[in-house]
């Protein structure tokens, strides 16, 4: 990295939306950052002053300049170091498909799958059958490719790959074993895990699953 460029990425190691931020500094070859792992209980007033609108994470610090929300980063990290291999592809058409399915995965994908862990009864029921349901949709998606975006892993696949990590806790509080309900994405997370860039920034199944028991205990939904 140039000396003059200063990258800081203000997460919390649970968060799916930080993970997908590291994983993207991964595939354009930049190591050489800081980050500065927040709690959202007691947020800190870098926190609060970098993202005063959400106060949220990620954040991703730029030479002193703050970019929010994850899609926004990946896609300004795109676009900065647009030397390395891209994230997104060069025809606009399926850029705007790889947009789509992005958010796809933001609206449908984190909404069921929270529904695991905080529902109980019918509503974790009805919950349990949309989220199959939306990885279903997303099998089909994907089909035969390697990859969302093809041959090479790309925006889409960076921005699903940390919802892999609940696997473990909706096989435990759902029931829902993804290897036999979605067998082609099964496959494509082993083949993604092949990446260093994936391999090292995906959060552990079973420590994201002992967390979110903290976070339902925190707010009394055990």
């Amino acid at each position: 990295m140039d000396q003059e460029e200063k990258i800081v990425v203000l997460d919390h190691w649970p968060s799916t939306f930080g993970v997908r931020v590291h994983m993207a500094l991964a595939e354009k070859g930049l190591t050489e950052y800081e980050t500065k792992d927040e709690d959202l209980f007691e947020k800190s007033s870098l926190l609060l002053e970098m993202n005063p609108v959400h106060k949220k994470v990620p954040v991703f610090v730029h030479n002193g300049v703050p970019i929010c929300e994850s899609l926004v980063i990946l896609q300004y990290i795109d676009e900065v170091w647009s030397h390395a291999p891209s994230l997104l592809p060069s025809d606009p058409y399926e850029r705007s498909r790889a947009r789509f399915w992005a958010d796809f995965v933001d609206k449908k994908i984190h909404t069921s799958a929270a529904k695991i862990w905080m529902c109980k009864g019918e509503e974790l029921e009805q919950g349990k059958k949309e989220h199959v349901e939306n990885w279903k949709i997303l099998e089909r998606e994907l089909g035969e490719k390697e990859y969302f975006g093809g041959e090479r892993l790309g925006f889409v696949d960076i921005a699903l790959l940390p919802y892999t990590s609940w696997f473990y806790l909706q096989l435990i509080m759902g029931n829902i074993d993804m290897n036999s309900e979605c067998p082609k994405i099964a496959a494509w997370v082993q083949r993604c895990k092949l990446k260093d860039s994936v391999a090292r920034n995906l959060s552990d199944p079973v420590k994201v699953y002992d967390y979110m028991l903290l976070i339902k205990k925190r707010y009394g939904l055990d």
